[in-house]
């Protein structure tokens, strides 16, 4: 049996997952600002590196697994969101990388969203910001586009990071397999303030999900299990898996897959 850690713990998503794995024999070692093992404000930081500090103790410095499911959005600060959502997110997953690289059959999801593909001009100059990893002005230029903005553009940060480091040697090569999943509007208490909201509810209740329905917590985590524990899962690397009721399909249809052209002398071989 192995030993995971979860961040956002203590609800939706997270709170899932950890009943899923607890139920097939795992530790899960929680991180949330309430009911978890660790306490810690993955908003800050000094919250990220306590987060950090106190798993890889409570570790010994072997992780078996990760999930990154803590995070907000709209109706919320915007800087606050690029906090938590993106550098929240990577702290915990560069931070860990040597305890999951030690067990060497460390698998991690990270959660990013379909927002990624459904919303449309997701701020080009914000996504850059937190992949260069400048916190402050990332912060700046949340505060500019406002939440909701901000929210697609921390979540296509963390696919960006999984597909451009998942098959490195730092990760694949280190024996970590490192992959994200993108779901669909999940009837979580973060969903549920975003339909409270007079300014977000609406246009929330009419966003077209084909299947008819607001996804489950237990149906997400169903899919981030088996790409933990599942069968198979070790041949996953740098996916990014839709689980959104068919809304990604429905809104691009014919804009993924793509293909691209291959330069001289590539890398490949396909010359």
């Amino acid at each position: 049996m192995g030993l995971f850690a979860i961040t956002g713990s203590g609800s939706g998503i997270g709170a899932a997952t950890r009943a899923r794995l607890e139920k097939a024999g795992h530790a899960v070692v929680g991180i949330d600002l309430h009911h978890a093992e660790i306490i810690a404000d993955l908003s800050t930081p000094d919250g990220r590196s306590a987060a950090i500090t106190a798993v890889l103790e409570r570790s010994q410095g072997h992780l078996d697994g990760l999930l990154t499911a803590a995070g907000v959005g709209p109706p919320f600060s915007a800087e606050q969101m690029v906090s938590i959502n993106w550098f929240g997110t990577e702290a915990l997953l560069s931070g860990l990388r040597v305890a999951l690289a030690n067990s060497r059959r460390g698998q991690v999801v990270a959660i990013s969203s379909n927002s990624t593909t459904t919303m449309p001009d997701l701020p080009a100059d914000l996504i850059e910001a937190c992949l260069a990893l400048d916190e402050p002005l990332a912060r700046s230029l949340a505060k500019k586009y406002g939440d909701g903005n901000t929210y697609g553009a921390s979540k296509t940060a963390v696919a960006r990071f999984v597909r451009r480091h998942a098959p490195t040697a730092d990760w694949a090569g280190s024996g970590i397999r490192l992959n994200a999943i993108a779901p669909g509007a999940t009837l979580t208490p973060l969903l549920q303030a975003g339909l409270d909201s007079a300014e977000y509810g609406p246009a929330i209740k009419a966003f077209p999900v084909p299947t008819g329905d607001f996804g489950d917590p237990d149906e997400i985590a169903a899919w981030i299990e088996h790409m933990l524990i599942g069968d198979g899962c070790r041949f996953m690397c740098g996916s990014l898996i839709f689980v959104d009721g068919g809304t990604d399909a429905m809104v691009r249809a014919d804009a993924w897959p793509t293909t691209f052209a291959m330069p001289t002398g590539s890398q490949f071989g396909f010359d």
